[in-house]
């Protein structure tokens, strides 16, 4: 990298109380990015804010950090997508996934059985496949993976070769996925979105790359969800700082 400095620009929002007093979470964001840039990335950042299907915030926060670590670079995942016209058939599907990836089917069940519990959380459960338990002891916040992005001329070529359109959900999705995996205790993830009208989600694993699946639950359902599968023994709390802390970039080859 580039002796120059980077930030780490956030967003979140949410309707009725911030989300430590219970307020419904609406949208959220990131992007890492020089000090150029950093305009282009707030105005984007209020814009997504305000122009969800969740409603519209009374509450958003944006902070900037400059990042003084080491900035990682990371390829992105193999990709694959699965076509299903039922939200039954894509979580079949995502089930022989996660299966495929090395998750006992037991395990799966069990996480299965508490999505309606993980469900509180604003973040992602991590989920102890050895002890069948969510482990990051982080209730209603659950794990926020962070400091990630991908560069937009990077994403584009990416996108344009994997014929995928160029649209800032799949560059977040990606590359958050594209993060996780590349910690060495995650096995996989399953994630679908809890906007409305977003009904498309994803098993990711370091064996399968990124497998998108069309359809993953019903039109208007604004539950969602996200699992982390860790393999129990790595330490919980590095990997956390991790998935948190450590910045990465996303990148094809080359240097960014």
């Amino acid at each position: 990298m580039e002796e120059e400095t980077y930030y780490s620009v956030r967003m979140r929002a949410s309707r009725n109380a911030p989300h430590e007093q219970g307020g419904k979470h609406i949208s959220g964001g990131e992007r890492l990015i020089t000090y150029s840039g950093i305009q282009e990335a707030v105005n984007g950042l209020l814009h997504k804010g305000f122009s969800h299907s969740r409603g519209t915030p009374d509450f958003m926060q944006i902070q900037l950090e400059s990042v003084n670590e080491p900035i990682k670079t990371i390829r992105p995942l193999p990709i694959t997508v699965h076509q299903t016209d039922t939200a039954e058939k894509g979580q079949a599907i995502a089930r022989t996934l996660l299966q495929k990836a090395g998750i006992p089917p037991r395990m799966i069940e069990k996480a299965y059985q508490s999505i309606a519990e993980y469900g509180e959380a604003r973040g992602a459960v991590l989920f102890d496949i050895r002890t069948g338990k969510r482990i990051d002891g982080r209730r209603e916040r659950g794990v926020r993976v962070s400091r990630v992005d991908w560069p937009a001329h990077d994403f584009q070529k990416w996108a344009f070769e994997h014929n995928m359109p160029e649209n800032s959900r799949i560059k977040e999705a990606h590359a958050i996925a594209a993060k996780v995996c590349a910690h060495p205790g995650i096995i996989a993830e399953v994630c679908w979105s809890d906007d409305p009208d977003y009904i498309t989600g994803y098993v990711a694993a370091k064996k399968l790359g990124y497998q998108r699946i069309t359809k993953m639950k019903n039109d208007g359902d604004e539950c969602g969800c996200r699992i982390f599968f860790s393999d129990g023994i790595t330490d919980t709390q590095s990997c956390i700082h991790f998935l948190e802390k450590q910045p990465v970039f996303i990148q094809r080859e080359g240097n960014i």
